[in-house]
């Protein structure tokens, strides 16, 4: 922690300097901290950080006492979001300073909307963010108006971060071949999800894959993987197809890279009662079966990090008007969920709901427990 902030001391702020009184390391420090101890709105943490204020002299020095609520909001509202991501990069690369790279990572790319962050008349924020599900760290996010606008926003993304050697996941609203080929460009691969959007190569892929004869096939050759999984009170019996066999494909050639195509084929069991489910991508991918199941099932990590954001930290019920401060909050938060992933407090197995609570009965011991992990 003590790094990280010696590298606050370096951020550029934009403030008039006559006029402040607050150092910004500060202010970012005090909605760090309460956010981890459960805090969901800027008049609680106003309130955190009078209650804790020589605990938080700790690390920042408050030279003029606690800033009121609505400095914490204006000055967030100021804040640049690359900034804020950028200190957010620092601190996992402090983490992972030492780790070697022997793993292809998944790097899932969703959007979400932040539902309370509107005015009358507006559109609320919808954030687009590039998860590291092995990591549990987001690389990067971009804003945009509205969800239709993560087609053109999606390549502007992924300029931004680094995913040579990496998989890029992506459900089907990015399935273009714009991505496609920007994926490919910055040597990442691709597994893309495929629905109507792209309806005949969504046709032509569905066809071909539910043959029962060329399914089993694929399972000779071992270009096949089933996993059984109990949750829920269901059984959930996952079986995935991928093959190399697309020369047939008449849309090969539009898509940079096409290598492959795969399935996934769900079957849910519950109370006596089966019913399947299919989902059909295009990947970059030669023949990995592993590999593919592991891009395929590990989307969802993205998908949980936006569950997490609304159950755990009440994104979609804080009603922050200004875009930018709410854009920082958003970030505030992804950073102190990939903290609370990784620390073990008060017992084993806590969720990170119960993990905020535990922390806000008492920030000092807790907190200090989290940043000495």
């Amino acid at each position: 922690m003590n790094e990280l902030l010696e590298w606050m001391e370096y951020i550029e702020d934009n403030r008039q300097q006559t006029k402040v009184r607050h150092k910004l390391k500060d202010i970012i420090v005090i909605v760090l901290f309460a956010t981890l101890a459960n805090v969901d709105d800027w008049v609680e943490m106003e309130y955190f950080a009078h209650y804790h204020e020589e605990y938080l002299k700790k690390y920042i020095e408050l030279k003029n006492g606690i800033p009121s609520h609505d400095t914490l909001c204006r000055v967030f509202g100021l804040l640049s979001s690359e900034v804020l991501q950028q200190l957010y990069q620092k601190w996992q690369e402090l983490l992972n300073k030492n780790e070697g790279e022997t793993l292809r990572k998944l790097i899932c790319v969703d959007g979400k909307t932040m539902r309370s962050n509107k005015r009358k008349g507006g559109k609320p924020n919808h954030i687009i963010t590039a998860w590291s599900r092995e990591d549990g760290f987001s690389l990067g996010q971009k804003v945009v108006n509205t969800k239709s606008n993560e087609i053109t926003a999606i390549p502007e993304l992924l300029e931004k971060i680094r995913i040579k050697g990496h998989v890029v996941t992506i459900d089907a609203m990015g399935t273009q071949t714009a991505i496609a080929e920007k994926i490919r460009s910055k040597r990442g691969d691709y597994v893309l999800s495929l629905k109507e959007n792209q309806k005949n190569l969504y046709e032509d892929v569905r066809l071909f894959l539910n043959e029962e004869s060329e399914k089993k096939k694929l399972r000779e050759n071992g270009k096949y993987k089933k996993r059984v999984e109990k949750a829920h009170g269901q059984i959930e019996i996952r079986e995935y197809y991928q093959t190399e066999e697309i020369r047939w494909l008449a849309q090969k050639k539009e898509w940079k890279g096409l290598k492959s195509i795969g399935m996934e084929e769900k079957t849910i069991q519950k109370d006596g009662i089966e019913r399947k489910e299919y989902r059909y991508y295009i990947s970059s991918l030669k023949e990995d079966v592993e590999l593919f199941s592991r891009a395929v099932r590990g989307h969802w990590s993205v998908e949980s990090m936006h569950w997490h954001l609304d159950v755990t930290f009440k994104e979609d019920a804080n009603t922050t008007l200004d875009k930018q401060a709410a854009e920082n909050l958003n970030i505030i938060r992804k950073w102190c969920l990939s903290i609370l992933k990784m620390v073990e407090i008060f017992r084993p197995n806590l969720s990170m709901k119960k993990k905020r609570f535990v922390i806000s009965m008492n920030p000092a011991e807790f907190i200090e427990q989290v940043l000495n992990f």
